[in-house]
């Protein structure tokens, strides 16, 4: 038998096959990543979305338990839990979705891909010992939602249940991209094509609802208007909706009710037809009007602050301010439980952090001198 010639390759027979020292390399390398996935997987310790220890906030679709329909921006699922790895579980994404990952005062963006299963691994280093994790959804409900499933943690690591957070009143906003928090954390120009940089935590809502240490809902949609605006819905018809769309169910608005709401609409309502060279459209006094009476009957006694102002569209348009003044006089005239406030500050763009930090630190103070913030908390039911 001859001896083998190192400088030349063998074939190495496994299982009745004949393989290539270098095509074996590749399948040993498969293989073995194949085991090591394997290996990980059954190491891990699932926590699964329908656990009692997550505690969940927001507008969110829980008919389905295993997988609850992470819907709105600032919608949120938080956990406590210890180890040294953390993995966010997904399915059934629809197009963008982004979330700010909270854990122990540190943020990180994690891009959900459309689809799904899918698995995010949280990629930085997590200490020994008990950890929080809040997941934050970040970008607008009509850009994209998704199925939360859960997570994976250590192989016998713990999970507990968070403190719920103390609030001191609820706040529910009403509004279009402004209040969304669309384009907050982009460049010089607005751009859409990646929601990543639109985050609604560093929205106005959410910094005004901080500052009074309330539960915040934000249920805003871009480009939508009272009568007309950039996309078929108007308000009307999505304020109640599970999803921002009028063919979604209606919510059960008994289930949480916010102390105050607080609506910014109109700027579509300019900007749309006046981009078309239309005039502003007939009727939005009335339509306006329709709109807040829906909501005064779905929360009989929430405080109502109804705003304008933001943009150039609407701070600058004046059929826009002049009907939303007819709609206001009548309203505060039939009800005392509703008020107006209007915003100095506004942007050619759609508002950037600075610019939300401007509108909250004017609606903030005003707030706080309303009478009516001081009664706020006293009548809000919530799970």
């Amino acid at each position: 038998m001859s001896a083998m010639n190192p400088s030349q390759p063998q074939s190495v027979s496994w299982k009745g096959a004949t393989m290539k020292p270098a095509l074996l390399g590749v399948f040993a390398l498969c293989f073995g990543l194949a085991q090591a996935a394997l290996a990980a997987e059954q190491a891990a310790t699932r926590v699964a979305a329908s656990d009692p220890r997550f505690l969940y906030e927001g507008r969110i679709d829980t008919r389905d338990p295993e997988g609850p329909v992470l819907i709105w921006q600032g919608s949120r699922a938080e956990i406590d839990f210890d180890g040294r790895t953390l993995g966010l579980e997904f399915d059934h994404a629809k197009d963008q979705n982004f979330f700010d990952v909270h854990v122990d005062g540190q943020v990180w963006v994690a891009a959900v891909p459309a689809g799904g299963p899918s698995r995010v691994e949280y990629p930085l280093p997590l200490s020994p010992g008990r950890h929080h994790l809040s997941l934050n959804k970040r970008q607008e409900a009509a850009a994209g939602t998704v199925q939360f499933k859960g997570i994976d943690i250590a192989k016998d690591a713990r999970a507990w249940r968070p403190a719920a957070p103390v609030y001191t009143m609820a706040m529910e906003f009403y509004g279009d991209s402004i209040t969304a928090g669309a384009c907050d954390e982009d460049g010089d120009t607005d751009q859409w094509e990646s929601r990543r940089t639109h985050n609604a935590e560093k929205s106005y809502a959410v910094l005004t609802a901080q500052a009074f240490g309330a539960d915040c809902r934000n249920i805003s949609i871009s480009g939508i208007g009272v009568v007309t605006g950039w996309i078929d819905p108007v308000a009307g018809q999505t304020w109640n909706r599970l999803y921002p769309s009028p063919d979604s169910p209606v919510v059960d608005l008994t289930r949480w009710v916010p102390d105050v709401v607080l609506v910014d609409l109109g700027d579509n309502d300019a900007d749309y037809p006046k981009a078309h060279g239309k005039s502003f459209p007939e009727g939005f006094a009335d339509r306006y009007c329709e709109l807040i009476g829906a909501i005064r009957k779905g929360y009989p006694k929430t405080q109502i602050v109804l705003m304008m102002g933001g943009m150039y569209s609407g701070s600058q348009s004046a059929p826009l301010n002049e009907a939303w003044r007819q709609a206001v006089e009548r309203l505060e005239a039939s009800d005392p439980r509703i008020h107006d406030f209007t915003f100095r500050h506004w942007t050619m763009n759609h508002p950037r952090v600075a610019d939300h930090q401007a509108l909250a630190a004017e609606l903030i103070p005003w707030l706080r001198q309303q009478e009516f913030m001081l009664q706020a908390g006293s009548t809000t039911a919530r799970p």
